[in-house]
């Protein structure tokens, strides 16, 4: 399968692709040039607006809100008067730290990583913010906090910590949000890149970016087997979603950041988003309560 692009919004670092039903588009990020995207679904046109500092992540809010993620907190946009609020600090006390991708659980609530910018081992953490916003550190000792995703059922949450080539499941109480380490249910080889952002699709089934891995590819948590490959033509795949109507497309963020002149003149459409009509379905993301 290969996929083709939806914008060529030539992203330093594309992440966080949203669908968003009540508005019929799709949102994503440019985390080092702190900007917004808005892709309108049915007219194609596609809003930006910009923010100070990195913007690491996008969840669908109420009141047509969203809650982003900007260096070292979350804040609520409102889409009606564009103002941003600040909501809470996450690890703005450590230096050289910031957030990084995020999803809601079934609950509404937040759950959030970080990471060092400068990939120290073991310097990021995995928090869960509730109606109240309090903060619960869930996961220490992380490198690059990233993918999440639950089960139709909601027993089950799987986590990508990039470095560990590994996506891992954990068992999940969705009424306190406790979550008890499973196992390591895909391993991914060195070859094939590195774990990056991840959707889950309505038959189980994990859909992972790969950093470096040219595609996004589909993996069996039941056994941890390789089920298919959507390639993409550019090295560095950072997060996917379902998105449209019927949530029968997958939407593909990449980055440009990291490549040299001679890699960009190889592969130009670095940065880009991607698109591909899909057999199998997705589910909506859930919404934050605060």
């Amino acid at each position: 399968m290969k996929a083709k692009i939806l914008f060529p919004a030539q992203c330093l670092l594309g992440e966080g692709p949203l669908w968003h039903a009540e508005r019929n588009s799709c949102f994503w990020v440019d985390i080092e040039r702190g900007i917004l995207f808005e892709y309108q679904w049915i007219i194609k046109e596609t809003r930006t607006w910009k923010f100070e500092g990195r913007l690491t992540m996008v969840c669908p809010g109420t009141a047509n809100c969203l809650i982003l993620g900007l260096n070292g907190g979350i804040a609520r946009f409102d889409l009606n008067t564009e103002k941003l609020k600040w909501i809470l600090d996450i690890e703005s006390e450590i230096t050289g730290n910031r957030c990084n991708d995020a999803k809601c659980d079934i609950s509404g609530r937040l759950w959030i990583g970080t990471m060092d910018m400068a990939f120290k081992p073991g310097a990021a953490s995995l928090y869960c913010i509730d109606k109240n916003l309090s903060k619960q550190k869930k996961l220490s000792n992380l490198t690059i906090s990233n993918g999440m995703g639950w089960t139709a059922d909601n027993k089950r949450m799987y986590f990508i910590d990039s470095p560990t080539q590994s996506v891992q499941s954990y068992s999940f109480d969705p009424i306190n949000g406790d979550i008890l380490f499973e196992k390591n249910a895909v391993h991914i080889p060195e070859e094939m890149g590195t774990p990056d952002g991840m959707c889950i699709d309505r038959e189980g089934m994990l859909w992972v970016a790969h950093w470096g891995g040219f595609g996004v590819y589909r993996w069996n948590p039941l056994n941890g087997g390789l089920l298919e490959k959507i390639e993409i033509p550019v090295p560095h795949v950072t997060s996917c979603a379902f998105a449209g109507e019927n949530l029968d497309h997958l939407i593909i963020t990449t980055a440009r950041g990291d490549l040299n002149d001679d890699e960009l003149k190889k592969y130009p459409e670095s940065g880009n988003v991607f698109f591909l009509k899909m057999e199998v379905r997705g589910t909506e993301p859930n919404t934050c309560i605060f």
